[in-house]
């Protein structure tokens, strides 16, 4: 279809090619945009199971976030969109898997994969810090590979902004990755926090990509209480295989004072152990990955696909079909006072959501 410069961007402009994942947002699929080819990941959140849930402001608030960034380490937004059952978000298509499955894959990574990863999350954790955003979800499930093996920091769903001086308080996060001045914050209504709790979370990120388990022995069970005396009592344990300057840099990461903690680029330009990092080289994609994905496989879990097809009560490849079903019925008004206040909720997420097309 020759497409109009002015028109917005919506489903039929896409091929779905295959569905790759899900999470407690929605799921995802790989699609092609019909007149340029080119590939991306769709997200899509059914309207009616946001508003249920009561996840419309995060979604919300994720889009206003990522309308106004853009960064070669992050997963970029594209496009969004909506119609009646769906709300879409167009990102960067990264084929390589994210480091969570890899390591459930039992991939051992060397000390230079590693390494490199430290560097690309910490120029987009710089740049994060620089637009003001605080991701609060750094962990090896939110940090996906492209096909060359570089790291990229996706899923921006509790990421917070906080304006000059100010400090977030919420309770956020995954718990094995969170800083301890979160949990304290919270128990003792504190000093709230700031940037330095996402470069805790690399630190355990990359300690555990290195090691297999984490520096922490924290699960979601654990009480804030038992996490806060935890903090101050247990030290962690170093592979005595690492480079000592690894470990002192891990050390700086995993700082519980966050006044003390390693925060930023200039930071980690101050650590021996990335002293002949050429940060350039880095930022341009220059330097070698040290673990490549398999090409010709998709690093994600097979099951997604069946289930999309097979499972789905409102399943995408059928969505003209039953749309235009939808559209023809539609004023045969069944009103419950039930269904009156959801489809209130719809229109309001109909009225207020962000349309968004980066090529505009």
């Amino acid at each position: 279809s020759g497409q109009n410069c002015c028109e917005n961007m919506n489903f039929d402009h896409f091929q779905i090619l295959r569905a790759i994942g899900k999470g407690s947002f929605g799921k995802v699929c790989i699609v092609q945009k019909r007149d340029t080819e080119k590939m991306y990941a769709m997200k899509y959140m059914n309207k009616q199971q946001c508003i249920e849930r009561d996840e419309v402001r995060n979604v919300f608030r994720e889009l206003e976030i990522l309308q106004e960034i853009e960064h070669v380490f992050l997963v970029n937004l594209w496009y969004s969109f909506q119609d009646e059952e769906d709300m879409f978000m167009v990102v960067d298509l990264l084929l390589g898997g994210d480091l969570r499955y890899h390591l459930q894959q039992s991939v051992s990574f060397s000390e230079d994969a590693v390494k490199l990863y430290l560097c690309e999350m910490t120029l987009a954790l710089d740049y994060l810090q620089s637009q003001h955003i605080i991701h609060r979800d750094v962990k090896p499930d939110n940090i996906l590979l492209d096909e060359q093996g570089h790291a990229h920091l996706t899923d921006f769903n509790i990421a917070t902004i906080i304006k000059d001086g100010e400090r977030a308080t919420a309770l956020a996060g995954t718990k094995p990755y969170m800083a301890p001045e979160i949990f304290q914050s919270f128990m003792n209504g504190g000093m709230g926090y700031a940037f330095e709790v996402d470069w805790w979370s690399l630190g355990v990120t990359v300690f555990e990509v290195l090691r297999g388990w984490r520096p922490y022995d924290i699960h979601a069970s654990n009480s804030l209480e038992s996490l806060i005396q935890l903090f101050s009592t247990v030290s962690v344990q170093y592979s005595p295989a690492w480079p000592k300057d690894l470990v002192s840099l891990l050390r700086k990461l995993l700082t519980v004072n966050p006044e003390h903690r390693f925060s930023s680029l200039s930071d980690m330009q101050t650590s021996p152990y990335l002293v002949d990092i050429n940060w350039d080289a880095i930022y341009e994609k220059k330097m070698d990955a040290g673990f490549v994905p398999n090409k010709g496989r998709l690093h994600c879990d097979p099951t997604f696909e069946l289930e999309e097809m097979i499972l789905e009560s409102r399943p995408l490849h059928k969505k003209k079909k039953r749309l235009a079903k939808n559209r023809s019925r539609d004023n045969s008004k069944d009103s419950q006072s039930e269904n009156d206040y959801l489809q209130e909720c719809l229109e309001a997420v109909q009225q207020e959501f962000m349309i968004f097309n980066r090529e505009k």
